[in-house]
């Protein structure tokens, strides 16, 4: 199955999961992760009040970085949080997730202000 995702890949997802994730989440030919990115996308969307799915091909190299950042944070927690038992402690999973979730948040909180709107180019 190939990528379906608009702003990471499945394979970004899955080094953010880390190499335990549940083998459940791997063995499905990603249809899990796209699942994922695809919900990940779509909160972003709504939470920046912007929707860069349509607009992505326009967007400079930066701010698909921020959009890539965020949704695969966002879509690793999914997959961590899928089956914590598949790490070797559960404060591993816990620490990981709230990595992730400090870097998706400073990733929307980016997309979001308005220095960061003046930079990628889009009217407040």
């Amino acid at each position: 199955m190939s990528d379906t995702g608009i702003f990471c890949t499945t394979d970004e997802v899955l080094r953010k999961a880390g190499a335990d994730v549940s083998s459940v989440i791997t063995a499905a030919s990603y249809a899990y992760i796209n699942d994922f990115v695809t919900q990940a996308e779509s909160t972003i969307n709504v939470e920046s009040g912007y929707n860069w799915s349509d607009d992505y091909a326009s967007l400079n190299a930066d701010v698909k970085g921020i959009l890539k950042l965020a949704a695969s944070n966002l879509a690793a927690m999914f997959c961590i949080n899928y089956d914590l038992a598949s790490y070797p402690l559960r404060i591993i999973a816990e620490t990981m997730l709230d990595v992730l979730r400090d870097g998706y948040q400073q990733a929307i909180k980016v997309l979001k202000d308005e220095i960061a709107q003046d930079f990628i180019g889009r009217e407040t």
